[in-house]
């Protein structure tokens, strides 16, 4: 939905080492493109629980359920998680994997959004999951470099004991609204943030295409004093630090920020923005098997798979539409998502591309 179709399917030819830091049983797994092409999932299963260690990087365990989604696969295959830096950013798991290049530290897994994945595509390795054809062809890069893996719409959550109801962006430039609004981390660095500011821009009268009004609303926010320049997290809402918060409505909710029946979300209806997050492997993951077999899980249906458990979390996974026409898709959560009004608006590439040079040259300025 984001992305417009990138080609045909491909499949690579596997290649074979015995000697290889990946290769396990004669099988270089840094070079396998899908599972079929490796020998079969009990091949990889069997490579990866031999590696029996798997390194994630920036996955909060609130964040669309992925404390359980770890938990579940490493009891179900009984490989090690070593999760580094869960606060982090899509460009801290970038400047992860180049830093830690060549190291047992270096992360295996990506998950990005979608304005890193697309400049950093020489970092992954091409890989197609077994449930590929499920996925929507625009949600995916044709060989596997990057996958569409969950998404939601942007929002703002926030105290209503303190502000009232909000039923629009511009509320928040009122005085009531003082060192209140934040954002979820930078968004020169962080997707989430980067979406934030492109939210408001919709709201103040702009397009997908440029992203100069949500920049500028930001300038008169900070001008206002309303705007607080920390990353918003459960931490500091608790803590009375950022009571108004704007991200992904899978990551506002009151159950994830740990707030009671005060807590409420706003989706703006003049700026429905949704996104989705893509998954992509280290092409030099320290433990190649093991980094196929978590995207394996990860895109799987049916209960316990990493699709349900997404949904669990409040996210919606890539694969929706396929497991509601098989059934497979866990009614129950997907009935309590809340509901949207408005025409839902997705960035393309180039405008996804052209929000975050934007703010590369424009965001400091703006907030200083």
């Amino acid at each position: 939905m984001t992305l417009t179709g990138l080609g045909a399917l491909a499949l690579l030819a596997a290649g074979c080492s015995g000697s290889s830091p990946g290769s396990s049983g004669g099988t270089d797994w840094s070079n396998v493109t899908s599972a079929s092409a490796g020998g079969g999932m009990s091949k990889l299963i069997a490579a990866a629980k031999k590696e029996g260690t798997l390194n994630v990087i920036a996955l909060p365990p609130t964040w669309a359920n992925y404390g359980n989604i770890i938990k579940q696969f490493s009891q179900k295959y009984g490989i090690k998680v070593v999760s580094a830096n869960p606060d982090g950013s899509s460009q801290d798991e970038v400047n992860a994997v180049k830093q830690q290049s060549g190291t047992a530290k270096a992360p295996d897994v990506l998950d990005v959004g979608m304005a890193v994945a697309l400049v950093n595509t020489k970092l992954f390795a091409p890989y197609q999951v077994s449930t590929w054809s499920a996925i929507p062809a625009s949600q995916k890069e044709s060989t596997g470099l990057w996958t569409q893996d969950y998404g939601g719409y942007m929002s703002i959550g926030y105290d209503s004991s303190k502000f009232g109801t909000i039923t629009s962006v511009s509320q928040l430039l009122e005085p009531k609204f003082k060192n209140a609004v934040a954002l979820n981390g930078n968004p020169t660095e962080a997707n989430a943030a980067l979406n934030g500011v492109m939210m408001v821009n919709l709201a103040e009268g702009g397009t997908p295409a440029s992203i100069a009004k949500g920049v500028d609303f930001f300038h008169k926010l900070k001008q206002a004093g309303n705007f607080v320049p920390v990353q918003a997290t459960a931490a500091t809402i608790k803590a009375g630090t950022t009571p108004v918060k704007i991200d992904w409505d899978y990551l506002n909710t009151a159950k994830v920020v740990g707030q009671g029946s005060n807590w409420k979300v706003f989706v703006p209806p003049n700026a429905t923005l949704a996104g989705y997050y893509a998954q992509a492997v280290n092409k030099d993951a320290p433990h190649p098997a093991a980094a196929r077999l978590w995207e394996e899980f990860l895109y799987s249906q049916g209960a316990g798979g990493g699709q349900n458990l997404w949904l669990q979390g409040g996210a919606r996974p890539v694969e929706m539409t396929a497991m509601t026409s098989d059934k497979s898709l866990d009614a129950s959560a997907a009935s309590s998502l809340p509901r949207i009004t408005g025409t839902p608006v997705f960035l393309n590439a180039a405008q996804a591309t052209n929000a975050a040079t934007y703010l590369s040259a424009n965001w400091a300025q703006a907030v200083k």
